[in-house]
């Protein structure tokens, strides 16, 4: 049977804590135009984002009007970077913006005249790429984000799993380290203080602060100021050979792959896919990751070892995901 979206175009929108980035999507997965506003933050009323998600909306479905005056705008997806209700109508808690159980898939589908579809934004990452990038072909798909903490989402027989209250996910709050880092979430000891960009960055800017000789690479990307030291400049100094960097990255990526054999043993995935701005180390991270999966997974030795691989369709993946669900509930 035809689905009759086939032809149709979507708009997926990543609402994050910085920003609000609206993509036209075309039925294949392929982003056709986008429109970008800076998001207002959390000590601004919950309206004014719903006002600046449907600015940015509105100017996609005008580039669609007029270049694409015979192609139907299906829906719009929303990845929101917070809790959603499991029904997925409700933001329910968005720790960098104003939203406090917000009903804003309704709210926004009634301004803007449009079918609005509602999920967290790793989730529709999740989606992307089980559907168009790394994890195409795979029925268990595992999905891990490394940005500023870790997100994720298990796609399972081609559904998300949102667990029973929604919020299945929070990789980053398993507790790894007894005792260890305090989070933002109040505990301590979770995993994504242990292998994140921000875990990258306090790393770095610790052995800058020490004013050590061995960091003296690392400290020129950053004019020497440790203030100043951000997870891409780890990066690029590791990219270069930098022994320090190197170090880092290396770090990061064991106490990932520590991590992701600790959801391969409860989930037991088919391939497990790493996202987000930390994986554009590419091999220097996941290299290491992979290593420590295999020293650390349970039954080593007797069981198939799922393969740990880049996400391919970078920043992009939350619109191209979540358009790809609203494209497809408008289906039916």
């Amino acid at each position: 049977m035809t689905d009759p979206t086939d032809g149709a175009l979507a708009i997926g929108v990543d609402v994050g804590g910085t920003k609000v980035v609206a993509g036209l999507v075309d039925a294949q997965g392929v982003l056709l135009s986008t429109a970008r506003r800076n998001t207002p933050g959390r000590t601004t009323e919950a309206t004014v984002v719903e006002d600046v998600i449907v600015d940015a909306v509105n100017e996609v479905v005008g580039f669609a009007a007029t270049h694409l005056p015979t192609r139907e705008v299906a829906g719009v997806g929303l990845g929101a970077a917070g809790f959603v209700s499991a029904d997925r109508s409700t933001v329910v808690f968005a720790p960098h913006l104003a939203w406090r159980h917000e009903p804003i898939r309704d709210r926004l589908a009634e301004r803007l005249g449009l079918r609005v579809t509602l999920d967290n934004d790793a989730n529709a990452a999740a989606w992307a790429e089980f559907r168009f990038g790394a994890g195409r072909g795979e029925s268990r798909m595992l999905l891990v984000t490394l940005g500023t903490g870790i997100g994720g989402a298990l796609v399972l027989d081609g559904r998300v799993e949102r667990g029973r209250w929604g919020l299945a996910g929070e990789f980053g709050h398993m507790q790894v380290v007894p005792d260890g880092v305090r989070c933002e979430c109040g505990n301590r000891g979770c995993w994504e203080q242990y292998s994140s960009g921000r875990a990258m960055q306090r790393e770095a800017r610790g052995m800058l602060e020490q004013d050590s000789p061995y960091a003296a690479g690392l400290a020129a990307y950053c004019d020497g100021d440790p203030a100043r030291v951000e997870g891409h400049h780890v990066t690029q100094a590791a990219r270069t050979g930098d022994v320090a960097a190197l170090e880092l990255i290396g770090d990061v990526g064991r106490w990932l792959g520590l991590g992701l054999a600790n959801l391969a043993a409860a989930l037991d995935p088919g391939r497990i896919v790493v996202g987000g701005g930390v994986s554009e180390a590419g091999d220097l991270l996941l290299e290491p990751a992979r290593e420590m999966f295999a020293r650390r997974l349970a039954g080593r030795g007797h069981r198939p070892v799922a393969p740990i691989l880049a996400a391919e369709l970078g920043p992009a993946a939350g619109m191209v995901g979540a358009a790809d669900q609203a494209r497809r509930q408008a289906g039916g």
